[in-house]
């Protein structure tokens, strides 16, 4: 069974910097493609960011480009959002997938 666990999130005030972890399970990690994704409240899930399976091939949505940085650690089957520049409209919860499964969400506030 695929397990999907992100953590890392909390509240943190504009301009301040977060770190999300996502621990995955049930699969071979290093042979998957891994996404961020998030859903702010009363809107629809939003894409973030993708890595591919080795790390070589990196995307990011444009509101992520320059301020978010995806990693993972194949050995450690971990996934990672760098967020820094945080804005109001980050605010949302941030969720790791395998596509098409999501896991459990982490939740981002970011207010003053």
């Amino acid at each position: 069974e695929v397990q999907l666990q992100a953590s890392g999130g909390g509240l943190v005030e504009p301009g301040g910097s977060l770190r999300l972890s996502c621990a995955a399970s049930g699969f071979t990690f290093s042979n998957y493609l891994m996404t961020w994704t998030r859903q702010a409240p009363g809107k629809g899930p939003e894409w973030v960011a993708t890595i591919n399976k080795d790390g070589q091939y990196i995307t990011y949505a444009d509101f992520a480009k320059g301020r978010f940085t995806i990693s993972r650690d194949n050995a450690k089957n971990m996934l990672y959002l760098q967020m820094n520049g945080l804005k109001s409209e980050d605010t949302a919860v941030y969720y790791c997938a395998k596509p098409p499964t999501r896991g459990q969400g982490t939740q981002v506030t970011v207010s003053s």
